[in-house]
């Protein structure tokens, strides 16, 4: 009896785990001055787990042309966001939550956007395209529109 009890549990643990895997996705919340107020200006700075080092060094090897805008910064101050993005990136040992994210992505594959990984692909196949259209949300880029406290590492599903 014992020996069934135990095994329910863990059955209903791992079942509860995978739940909350579905709802969403948490990694730790930025915390790099730099890399906030220089990505932050603009957009949401994005998690750097949320691409693999090798796209964050294309993106901040190239920011004159930083997607139809010159986001040039001083040398040093690149470099320290170019050095905190590639410490965290997806592929950097140790780094928090972040396998899923490069998960089917091809060792030869750099993507520029985190919309165009596997895993984003996967999580939002059901959002129709017409969606990100709306005056509200704008693009695919565009986190905090559902995810309200993307900011803080948190893209939970939402209920609107």
């Amino acid at each position: 009896m014992k020996r069934f009890t135990l095994l329910s549990v863990a059955a209903l643990t791992l079942t509860a785990a995978a739940v909350r895997a579905d709802e969403g996705v948490r990694v730790p919340a930025i915390n790099h001055v730099a890399t906030l107020k220089e990505c932050g200006e603009c957009h949401l700075a994005f998690p750097p787990q949320m691409l693999p080092a090798r796209s964050w060094g294309k993106l901040m090897g190239d920011l004159a042309n930083h997607f139809g805008e010159n986001a040039t910064l001083d040398q040093a101050v690149r470099d320290d966001i170019a050095a905190y993005l590639a410490q965290h990136a997806a592929d950097a040992p140790g780094a928090t939550g972040a396998a899923k994210f490069i998960n089917g992505l091809a060792a030869d594959t750099t993507p520029l956007r985190i919309t165009e990984t596997p895993y984003w692909k996967q999580e939002h196949d059901e959002i129709a395209a017409a969606r990100y259209k709306d005056p509200k949300i704008k693009s695919k880029a565009n986190c905090t529109a559902c995810h309200r406290t993307a900011d803080k590492g948190e893209f939970l599903e939402q209920d609107d």
